[in-house]
């Protein structure tokens, strides 16, 4: 029954799998080739199989295809990156891992598995080509040059399994597919950050310019101008300038802490949102720009259009889509996995092989109140493994706040437990003794505790 399985469904099985699947025999020639490998390769596979592998990819060769050297070495590749272009003449990117196919010794075949990277190469070209035109020939870096920056995490950074951050990611991807203001919400060190990177990068502006501005970290006059630019002559020592906007055309831009930032720069943002134009700063013209804006606050959103931080009528622009990021404290379930990730993390970084922390030290973990949230649980750990050579954190390593607030929970736990086995132990004797007519030999007996026990414990509860 399991061999009839196998000969039944295994191919078309392989036909599910998102990655392309090739095999060859021993005389280079495609015998399988499955429809996820077919898509990559723009290849129909009823006309590539009984074909010789380099006829269907002229553009290798024995050298460079890496189906053909581990035939010829016998070798398995793992995970290396090939290039080659295919009969439509489109340059295809894929990570392959080839195994040679063996009996008894014999090299029969060889099989390969490709995961297609070629939008990935794509984009990054697309991101140089990008910082080549918007740094090039200027000989003094400006303050928009620092704005300029690539979204660097995925969904897959947004390490978690609370339920609550569970149903964000899956709203944040959504809400990825569309080109609606986000507002987002949480204290710092919530991560933010990681949702609208995430956004940008699983959206269809993926390849356009993703730039981001603290609003909180610029004078008025100086963030304007960050913003929507200059124009020579517009006010002592304004030159010809590109804001923000411009250079974040066709993408998207970050601006957090946007409280922060004056009521009246939030209402020239407002005119941006709903006319999807700017003026540069001395400037007359308009120019129409395509941005995404994204937005975050530190405090409720709500509650900053209460204190008059944020405008009510750009509250309500903004919020298309909103998210609240849940404080570490909302989320304790989480910090066994961020504790591993970020172990593992910093085992690469610093070139340790701390292996855990101890029980005791996620039990004070999952007390904590993480004031500065995940970020802090992060620097914690960074810190802690940049001092000690250890392969488990034990309580000892923690710096003096948690190892005291440690301490101090386990004398409270303990005082709470002695006073309640007291307390029970006092209502006890004392049923007892009216049970019995406050009779000692009588309730000693019911207790089965010594008379003279008995007597110790009633002077002790001061039960006479």
């Amino acid at each position: 029954m399991k061999d009839l399985f196998f000969r039944e469904n295994i191919l078309e099985i392989l036909d599910y799998i998102e990655e392309g699947i090739h095999i060859i025999d021993k005389s280079g020639k495609i015998v399988y080739y499955n429809l996820f490998g077919q898509s990559i390769d723009g290849i129909e596979r009823e006309r590539a199989i009984g074909r010789h592998l380099l006829e269907i990819y002229p553009s290798l060769t024995e050298e460079t295809s890496t189906l053909l050297t581990v035939m010829k070495t016998g070798e398995s590749i793992h995970k290396k990156e090939q290039t080659f272009l295919n009969y439509k003449g489109e340059k295809i990117t894929t990570i392959n891992s080839s195994i040679p196919i063996k009996s008894r010794g014999k090299i029969l075949g060889a099989l390969e598995i490709s995961k297609d990277i070629t939008q990935v190469r794509q984009m990054s070209e697309k991101i140089v080509d990008l910082q080549n035109r918007l740094y090039s020939n200027k000989k003094e870096k400006s303050s928009l040059n620092k704005n300029k920056e690539l979204a660097q995490y995925t969904f897959l950074d947004i390490i978690g399994e609370n339920k609550e951050m569970l149903r964000l990611k899956a709203l944040a991807i959504k809400a990825a597919e569309s080109d609606a203001s986000v507002l987002i919400y949480g204290d710092t060190g919530t991560g933010k950050e990681l949702f609208v990177h995430s956004i940008h990068n699983a959206s269809p502006r993926r390849y356009k310019p993703f730039i981001t501005q603290n609003c909180a970290a610029l004078p008025a006059n100086l963030l304007e101008g960050i913003l929507f630019g200059t124009v020579k002559g517009g006010f002592t020592g304004a030159e010809d300038r590109s804001g923000l906007f411009e250079l974040a055309h066709g993408g998207t831009l970050f601006l957090d802490e946007i409280n922060s930032m004056p009521l009246e720069l939030q209402a020239k943002l407002l005119r941006v949102l709903q006319d999807g134009s700017i003026r540069r700063v001395g400037g007359t013209n308009t120019i129409n720009v395509d941005v995404r804006i994204v937005a975050a606050t530190n405090i409720p959103p709500e509650e900053a259009v209460e204190k008059k931080q944020l405008r009510k009528d750009l509250y309500y622009r903004l919020n298309v889509v909103s998210f609240e990021i849940p404080p570490l404290r909302e989320r304790k379930d989480d910090i066994p996995l961020l504790t591993d990730y970020f172990i593992k993390k910093f085992n690469h970084k610093l070139g340790k092989s701390v292996k855990k922390v101890s029980e005791d030290v996620l039990d004070v973990f999952s007390r904590y109140e993480w004031g500065g949230n995940v970020r802090e649980l992060e620097h914690l750990l960074e810190g802690i493994m940049s001092i000690y050579d250890v392969e488990v954190i034990e309580v000892e390593h923690l710096p003096q706040k948690l190892s005291k607030y440690s301490k101090k929970l386990k004398k409270k736990v303990e005082t709470s437990l002695t006073e309640i086995l007291e307390e029970t132990e006092r209502n006890i004797i004392m049923e007892a003794l009216i049970d019995t007519g406050n009779n000692i030999t009588h309730t000693a007996e019911m207790l089965k505790i010594p008379r003279q026990t008995l007597q110790y414990k009633i002077s002790k509860y001061n039960l006479k």
